[in-house]
């Protein structure tokens, strides 16, 4: 169920002199095969790069190369494989998100840096950073300057990506040391092309094996080789790293004529950059600049020499850089005094200190800057004039909408079977009193949103459980946990199930297993029922469960809450001690919905007889109380005027969007509240039995109402 890029992966056999057209994330693996990668992984829940989808439909080019793809279980594993650059000249390259993927993969790559690399190692992280942003709002800059990984961040260009992960191995293998190469969200995504070259056999592959193993006590992270590996990290590699940087002119300068000013910026930051100058009037929209840029494709380390050798001369330079802390501008502090320059610099003091760069942000930071800073022969007057009217047009919208448009936080899908755990919570809270519950990552942690606001803590993906070990004993009630079946096989069978089995804790963990890790794009766990060739068919949670001594498992339909609502009150009340395991089994309804649809479409056009499932409410008898939505919460479930005239509250209704998964109903039922949800079973191609059987449903409800029977049926052809 993951993304399909079945026809875009074609692209990766174009060869020598033949141009790529595509995305980002097609375009950086064609560079890795141009490269002559010998092994590739990482782990699958990326939202930003998509890399693992691609890499897993272009199996045949990899099999055909000898590259070796693995789907790792965590960013952990990833990293941990780029072990086999330690000893061999191996080209590697894993992705995950970041930072909290570089969180996860922090213990293997601290020991990769302080080893040291034969073959090149590249990790290729999506920068989820901003307002867009699903995790904790931290940059991936620390981590690099922590361990001396040099990180790459390239123009949101295809010609320039593609060459800084060529050279981006080349860098790793001149300097021995990992390299990370950073991407937003934008620049995956990003469209456009460049001149291809033929994809490269790596020398050491699945074709081409290793026949002896290599051992070398230096590579060893111990006492006393971790102290040589630092000192070697310092006085050798380092400068290798930034001697390969500037004969290779990885940073780039583009010139402008109001030269005693200048423009610092990220690779990442430079296209949200230029469009501000263009839409000042000092720029074109082909990267002609008035204003001269000096392009941090390596944001570390830094070139000493570029960096004042191009502040040098200028009155004042302002740095674009994304996030908090602003390392690059304090290390360009440092380095112009050093060098004697005293060109005046802004960043934080014109831009935001933290939060997304968007182009409105840079906008008015450098407009902010041209004001203060006045360049030769630009006029200021226009430029403050054409920010004015850029302004001034957002002001004029706010004033004829009158009021903020209202805030529309995110939520389940329509259908999501993880809603119905949450209305039975609810219920139960209902008649227990108010529940402490360890969230975790996923779509589950929707939870803590509106109409549920449910959900204390959460700390990291697979780590509800471990977050729970020191509340459960200090609470009057039992406490909850709520993991993914994503957050199981990540982290949560070992850090969680396991200490809590080990330590004889007595909480509840609701593990929602939805067969996917949904929340990052519907990618294969080792649990989900349709597996490829490739990967294993048999791994199940129960069997996991009982296997590090669970004892207490109940597996549960989601979508039958009166069900669930009893086993979370059996589990919260019962004499057992131990861990109780409550398992929420319905399948991710989006990603059923993206299977079932062709099938339908199909049987439709084949004339085959299809039934589809819808729920409604009956005007006559809602209450328009709307309690069905405070406990459900479903995009599909909203209100509408009521038809009656003598009524004036709103009555709820279904909207076009229902799947059909009866929740509503569940809720009406299980929450005792008003019977006025009814079920519509729609026929498509009926048959002569279902014409039969609906005239004579017609003529008996006919009779009833006192009305003849209609002569007409109304089937959906």
């Amino acid at each position: 169920m993951e993304r399909s890029f079945a026809q875009e992966v074609q692209l990766l056999k174009l060869g020598d002199g033949e141009v790529f057209h595509g995305e980002g994330i097609l375009a950086v693996t064609k560079a890795l095969l141009q490269a002559g990668v010998s092994y590739v992984g990482g782990y699958q829940g990326a939202p930003v790069s998509h890399m693992m989808d691609v890499l897993n439909d272009a199996r045949d080019i990899m099999d055909e190369l000898g590259i070796h793809v693995e789907t790792n279980a965590s960013e952990a594993g990833a990293a941990a494989m780029l072990g086999a650059s330690i000893n061999y000249p191996l080209r590697g390259a894993v992705t995950w998100k970041s930072t909290v993927g570089t969180n996860v993969a922090s213990d293997a790559l601290s020991n990769l840096a302080s080893a040291g690399v034969k073959g090149g190692a590249l990790i290729v992280i999506g920068e989820d950073y901003g307002e867009g942003a699903s995790i904790i709002q931290e940059r991936s800059h620390a981590f690099a300057m922590k361990s001396q990984i040099w990180l790459l961040d390239p123009r949101p260009n295809l010609p320039t990506i593609v060459n800084m992960v060529e050279q981006g191995f080349e860098l790793s293998e001149a300097s021995n040391s990992p390299v990370m190469l950073e991407l937003r969200i934008r620049a995956c995504h990003v469209h456009g092309s460049f001149p291809t070259k033929a994809n490269r056999a790596p020398p050491i592959s699945r074709r081409h094996l290793i026949e002896n193993p290599d051992f070398d006590y230096s590579r060893i992270c111990l006492p006393p080789a971790t102290y040589a590996q630092e000192k070697q990290k310092i006085e050798v590699r380092w400068p290798a790293a930034v001697d390969f940087i500037r004969k290779r002119k990885l940073n780039e300068n583009f010139p402008g004529d109001a030269d005693d000013v200048g423009i610092i910026v990220q690779g990442g930051m430079y296209n949200v950059t230029l469009r501000a100058l263009q839409q000042l009037g000092l720029a074109d929209a082909f990267g002609q600049t008035r204003i001269p840029i000096y392009v941090l494709n390596v944001t570390y380390p830094l070139i000493p020499d570029e960096v004042s050798a191009f502040c040098a001369g200028k009155r004042a330079v302002l740095i674009v850089e994304e996030g908090q802390p602003n390392y690059i501008e304090e290390a360009a502090h440092a380095i112009l005094r050093r060098a004697d320059v005293q060109t005046r610099l802004h960043g934080k003091d014109v831009l935001p200190m933290a939060g997304e760069y968007t182009g409105e942000v840079v906008l008015t930071g450098v407009a902010k800057f041209i004001a203060a800073a006045a360049p030769k022969g630009v006029d200021t007057d226009a430029v403050a004039a054409a920010f004015s009217q850029l302004t001034g047009s957002k002001a004029r919208a706010a004033e004829l909408l009158g009021a903020p448009m209202p805030t529309r936080p995110p939520g389940f899908c329509i259908g999501c079977p993880e809603r119905p755990v949450f209305t039975a919570m609810k219920l139960v809270e209902r008649d227990v009193g108010k529940l402490h519950i360890s969230c975790d990552i996923g779509c589950h942690t929707f939870s803590t949103l509106p109409p549920f606001n449910m959900g204390n803590t959460v700390l990291g993906y697979g780590l509800g459980l471990a977050s729970n070990a020191a509340v459960n004993p200090m609470f009057a009630r039992r406490t909850l946990t709520v993991m993914g079946d994503g957050g199981f096989w990540h982290n949560g069978l070992t850090s969680g199930v396991a200490n809590a089995v080990f330590n004889k804790d007595d909480g509840i963990l609701v593990i929602m297993k939805n067969g996917y890790t949904s929340a990052t794009g519907i990618q294969a766990i080792p649990s989900s029922v349709n597996q490829s060739d490739h990967r294993s068919p048999d791994m199940s949670i129960e069997r996991a469960l009982d296997g590090i001594g669970v004892k207490w498992v109940k597996s549960i339909y989601t979508y039958k809450i009166g069900t669930m609502v009893t086993a979370l009150k059996e589990a919260l009340t019962t004499s057992y001690k131990g861990l109780k395991v409550i398992i929420a089994d319905a399948e991710c309804q989006l990603a059923r919905q993206r299977r079932i649809r062709p099938q339908i479409a199909r049987d439709l056009a084949a004339g085959k007889r299809v039934v589809r499932t819808r729920y409604g409410i009956d005007d006559d008898v809602c209450t328009g109380d709307h309690s069905c939505i405070r406990l459900s919460g479903c995009p599909s479930l909203t209100i509408k005027p009521n038809p009656d005239p003598l009524r004036t509250d709103p009555v709820a209704t279904v909207n076009e969007g229902c799947v059909g998964c009866g929740l509503c109903g569940e809720v009406a039922h299980a929450a005792v509240l008003c019977p006025s949800f009814y079920r519509a079973d729609i026929v498509q191609n009926p048959t002569l039995w279902d014409r039969l059987i609906d005239r004579v449903r017609r003529s008996v409800i006919g009779w009833f109402q006192g009305a003849p029977a209609p002569s007409t049926s109304t089937w959906t052809r």
